[in-house]
């Protein structure tokens, strides 16, 4: 039942892995993002691809591209977009800015300032945009991928809790392995190479709806669902939390799961896919209380905590 969507996910691989070098993992989690209709938190150091991944998953999707990049001084109509009086038509018109295309990439979103952040609650949310009253919808498969840099703090604005519950995934980038890193260096070591798509659109609209309505045929048992809010529920009473998992990062859970037990050719959902996708989907959701962050606490090690004493259904 889920031969259309490991077909997606091993076009997705090679259109993307022509590009970009060693991220199947990555590559992977972004298919479940795809699918899901869900917003991916990019975090790892500068440097590793994640440019031309995003433009490389566009170009693989057959839609359109934009980035912005992040600075103190961005402003909410840099990305929306803004009204310009036309003097022939002697009214204003809008012009759509970046936000209208199939994969947005906000590069370093937390050097932005937090009113230009809240700017994209809307779209991420809604899919759509409110601009002087006037409601422009976005493109069907609309998808944010923001990037940060875990190490460099300085001149950046911490995304706030509603902000950070709007990403399905995060997705952690690290340096690649010495093999991969070493035939990146011959694919792009000459001074005529450019990092740009190699891909061709492989992957159409009507091969996602395809692909969507079987991931709805994979059963969920009452219980899987009982196991999801048991984790949820025990993320808020956690000692070294401030904020817990939210109903929409249950959801997220549950939706990726299924993804999960779908790509593995299965036709329920399995608590090891809950343990699969559960560090990606909630980690960045999380909030250390005070004490914790002095302690070094992390939200990874809170995740793994949770998976250990919350029980697993039989």
């Amino acid at each position: 039942m889920s031969s259309a969507l490991m077909e997606l996910e091993q076009r997705l691989q090679e259109a993307l892995g022509t590009s970009v070098i060693g991220l199947n993992s990555v590559i992977r989690m972004l298919t479940v993002a795809v699918i899901a209709r869900g917003h991916v938190l990019l975090q790892g150091p500068p440097g590793l691809g994640k440019t031309l991944l995003s433009k490389t998953l566009a170009a693989a999707l057959g839609g359109t591209f934009s980035r912005v990049q992040g600075t103190a001084d961005l402003m909410p109509s840099d990305i929306i977009g803004v009204h310009v009086f036309d003097a022939m038509k002697r009214d204003f018109e809008f012009r759509p800015g970046p936000i209208f295309a199939d994969i947005l990439l906000v590069d370093e979103i937390n050097r932005a300032s937090p009113k230009t952040q809240s700017a994209l609650l809307e779209a991420m949310e809604e899919r759509q945009v409110s601009v002087e009253r006037n409601t422009y919808a976005l493109p069907e498969q609309f998808l944010v991928i923001a990037t940060q840099n875990p190490v460099e703090f300085e001149g950046t604005y911490p995304l706030p809790e509603s902000q950070l519950d709007r990403f399905m995934l995060r997705i952690d980038m690290s340096y690649p392995l010495r093999d991969d890193e070493q035939a990146i260096l011959l694919q792009y070591a000459s001074l005529a190479a450019t990092a740009q798509p190699k891909s061709l659109p492989v992957i159409s609209g009507s091969m996602l709806d395809t692909v969507r309505a079987s991931v709805d045929e994979v059963h969920v048992a009452p219980e899987l669902r009982g196991y999801v809010l048991d984790l949820a529920q025990a993320s808020r009473r956690h000692a070294h939390l401030a904020l817990g998992l939210s109903t929409r990062g249950a959801l997220a859970v549950l939706r990726s799961a299924r993804i999960a037990a779908a790509l593995r050719g299965a036709s329920f959902v399995a608590p090891d896919d809950v343990k699969e996708m559960l560090p990606s989907v909630i980690s960045h959701r999380l909030v250390l209380a005070p004490e914790a962050m002095l302690e070094g606490v992390t939200t990874r090690a809170i995740v793994d905590r949770l998976l250990e004493q919350v029980p697993v259904p039989r």
